[in-house]
């Protein structure tokens, strides 16, 4: 479907953004947003939970956001959610509700994807993206690091570092002296130097700064002189006088400059501690600012899918290429896990849920690459935990899930699949699988597919049963696999 309206939800550590975009051909035009400083970083404990404070303000926020966004479609609307969110242990309970305020699905995207989505915000605002760039994103609980050209990243990383989490362990209450300083910049600089040699080596034409560190650091510069000449941007000149006016003051709270933004106090002398070092360790005399940002790139992420450009469909391609798919193996597979779901759930056909069938089919032998004992677990773990561009945590999670089920015991998965839609993903994905255990091109199994109130039922023709014994007995084996859950898999003959 074809959109007029789109609308992306970043859930920063720092702050929460919406952005609405008007689509005019192939570009977005921004129309609305909203910024609400959650500072959802600052509300996790040590033991890495979340406490009720930030939820709540994230809650309150979400809100907010949703009735701006009421009468959009699902299809419409992407909410992803970065760092803080990535390793927070009750994240899952604090999604429930914040899905419930802001009334659509939230994603928590991994490091190098939200890398990605931001790159793609930052390049569709450059004036030549035909230079090669590197893009700097200091979040309030990690930076983000790409090197690019032509829309296209050449190197994403993620680093565990950002302007909330640098200013609460060494900036506490907001005190800044030449020790803390010094110390969080060390802290900072060692961790770019696992990275600093791959970025220098693939090279950059410009360096771009994005998001809000970036663009307080230059309204305070800019609007104060701290740059010479009237050089707009960050320069290293700039950069150093402000971080010396910062440790002056004692206290971001006290510093009396142009654009100094009150939501920008308690995190500001984390974001310069770790400017600072990013400008040492890259060796950077300038940096210029973009406007573009993660919640940009999701909304031409989005736009991507609906012109048949997703890069998920890309991202699977090139897994099947990378672990030697038997491409043929994998369409027979595909085809009749397909011609099942329609026959379980036909409202399902041209759906997200039979996309995620096609490509668990796709992708379900990946694990062979790895060993062919087990290999399904080996497909699952690679799904789980490889970076996957395009594919949120959520989805990759998902996909693992039903790769995992295609074959064995149906209980590894019982606890963590909850939805019915996966049920049914899961028994056409066994089911395809196992009528494809030959791996030639033979006649189609003469089978159909229906939903019971008990569970599956499978109509087959006696004739084919009778002269397949050894699929006759898979099957039966598979009813007892769906019994052992309390479900059940009726088979039917007919003549």
């Amino acid at each position: 479907m074809a959109y007029e309206l789109i609308a992306a939800v970043d859930l920063g550590s720092n702050s929460f953004r919406l952005q609405v975009g008007r689509i005019v051909g192939n570009q977005i035009y921004p129309l609305d947003g909203l910024k609400e400083a959650v500072r959802l970083a600052s509300g996790l404990t040590k033991e890495k939970i979340l406490d009720g404070a930030s939820q709540l303000r994230g809650i309150d926020a979400l809100a907010r956001f949703g009735e701006l966004l009421r009468g959009f479609d699902a299809g419409a609307v992407r909410a992803v959610a970065t760092n803080t969110l990535r390793v927070a242990k009750n994240a899952p309970q604090f999604l429930s509700q914040a899905e419930a305020a802001l009334g659509f699905p939230i994603e928590v995207i991994a490091g190098r994807e939200e890398a990605r989505l931001i790159y793609l915000g930052v390049a569709h605002t450059l004036p030549n993206p035909q230079t090669q760039q590197l893009v700097v994103d200091i979040g309030g609980g990690s930076t983000e690091f790409i090197v690019g050209r032509n829309f296209q990243p050449r190197l994403l990383e993620s680093l565990y570092m950002g302007c909330v989490s640098f200013s609460l362990r060494h900036f506490p209450g907001g005190a800044v002296g030449k020790k803390s300083m010094k110390e969080a910049e060390l802290a900072a600089r060692k961790e770019l130097q696992t990275i600093v040699h791959a970025y220098q080596d693939a090279g950059w034409e410009e360096a771009v700064g994005s998001s809000g560190t970036a663009k307080a650091i230059v309204d305070l510069l800019e609007m104060n002189g701290f740059n010479s000449g009237g050089a707009t941007g960050i320069t290293r000149e700039g950069l150093d006088r402000l971080r010396a006016r910062l440790v002056e003051a004692g206290n971001a709270a006290k510093l009396a400059l142009e654009g100094m933004r009150p939501d920008r106090v308690p995190v500001l002398a984390g974001g310069v501690a770790i400017m600072s070092a990013v400008f040492r360790e890259f060796g950077l005399e300038r940096m210029t600012f973009s406007e573009g940002a993660l919640r940009l790139g999701v909304l031409y992420d989005l736009l991507g899918r609906y012109h048949h450009e997703d890069l998920r469909e890309a991202t699977v391609e090139q897994f099947m290429t990378r672990y030697e798919v038997d491409r043929r193996q994998a369409a027979r597979v595909s085809r009749t896990a397909m011609r099942l779901l329609a026959e379980l759930a036909p409202a399902a056909e041209d759906g997200g849920d039979a996309q995620f069938l096609e490509w668990a089919a796709r992708l379900h032998e990946i694990g062979i690459s790895v060993a062919h004992s087990s290999y399904h677990k080996h497909s699952a773990y690679i799904l789980d935990n490889a970076d996957m561009p395009g594919f949120s945590k959520r989805d990759q999670q998902r996909l693992a899930r039903i790769v995992l089920a295609h074959r064995g015991k149906l209980e590894r998965v019982q606890a963590t699949t909850r939805e019915a839609a996966d049920w049914k993903l899961i028994f056409a994905l066994r089911i395809a699988a196992l009528l494809h255990r030959s791996r030639d091109d033979g006649v189609e199994a003469p089978l159909t597919a229906a939903v019971t109130a008990k569970g599956f039922e499978l109509a087959v023709d006696t004739d084919w049963l009778e002269a397949s014994p050894l699929t006759a007995a898979a099957l039966a084996d598979e009813a007892g696999q769906w019994a052992a859950l309390g479900s059940d898999l009726r088979l039917r003959k007919r003549r």
